[in-house]
């Protein structure tokens, strides 16, 4: 099943919300739903209608990749092209791909914190 732009949104905002230590905003404007572990950025979820997109971290080898097998996953919007892709809806974008990049990206920020930043180092 293909998500759609609103479900790819609410897939990736359901995602984010399970994973442990997780914040949410609308630091840098209101259409831009910024989720964070330990202060740190791993999901940024669009909320306008007409660019109905999720940005994730991504290792540059694997969002290369990602890029080339899905028409719709692009170098990230708004961040570092070379470690963050966006995911739009299209073929082959389904919810359970929408979780594991929402998922990988959280594991890659939590893994570069320090021990003690770490969800459940508390």
């Amino acid at each position: 099943m293909s998500a759609a732009g609103d479900r790819l949104q609410d897939t990736a905002r359901r995602a984010a919300r399970t994973l442990p230590d997780v914040s949410h905003g609308y630091p840098f404007t209101p259409g831009l739903d910024v989720y964070k572990v330990a202060g740190k950025v791993f999901l940024i979820v669009t909320d306008d209608p007409d660019d109905q997109i999720i940005t994730v971290k991504c290792e540059p080898e694997h969002a290369r990749a990602q890029e080339r097998g899905y028409a719709s996953i692009t170098p990230g919007h708004y961040l570092d092209k070379r470690h963050w892709i966006s995911l739009g809806a299209g073929p082959g974008i389904t919810e359970r791909l929408v979780t594991d990049a929402v998922e990988n990206s959280y594991d890659l920020v939590t893994k570069r914190l320090p021990r003690r930043d770490r969800p459940g180092a508390r």
